[in-house]
């Protein structure tokens, strides 16, 4: 008989220094594998180290790894930051591909790995309110 998981969520604040990102990937595949989700490593892990890239380069404030196991066999993987600014080419409206960089440039292709190896992908600005800092949560759906 099939037994269905309950839905569970992982959030691990990370520092403004080079080694978080490294530590993020480490807890994903500890909390992965503690869940019986070690197919999906390989992809979440790909979602993640982008996501996290992003945040540790192109923004100033602290910012998090989200992760949600909703269905069975299906992970969110979310990254928070403290800029609301959201990434270009990373629009609902954006064109599906968009701008590729040449294949001879020594970046820009993360979020186009994100778009084509994610089963769904997105971005929710968040207003600051009382405590909260606002910014921007980036997220990409893998499933088994």
């Amino acid at each position: 008989m099939a037994t269905v998981s309950p839905p569970w969520t992982y959030t691990l604040q990370l520092p403004r220094d080079p080694r978080a990102p490294g530590i993020a990937r480490a807890t994903l595949r500890t909390v992965l594998a503690a869940h019986d989700l070690d197919t999906l490593t390989p992809t979440a892990e790909l979602l993640a180290a982008e996501l996290l890239a992003n945040a540790q380069l192109h923004t100033t404030g602290p910012y998090a790894l989200r992760l949600l196991g909703r269905q069975t066999g299906r992970l969110t993987v979310a990254v928070w930051d403290t800029d609301p600014s959201v990434p270009p080419g990373f629009t609902a409206d954006a064109a599906p591909g968009g701008v590729v960089p040449d294949e001879d440039a020594e970046s820009g292709r993360g979020l186009h790995l994100v778009k084509a190896c994610a089963d769904s992908w997105g971005v929710s600005v968040l207003r600051e309110l009382g405590a909260s800092r606002g910014g921007k949560l980036l997220w990409a759906d893998c499933q088994e």
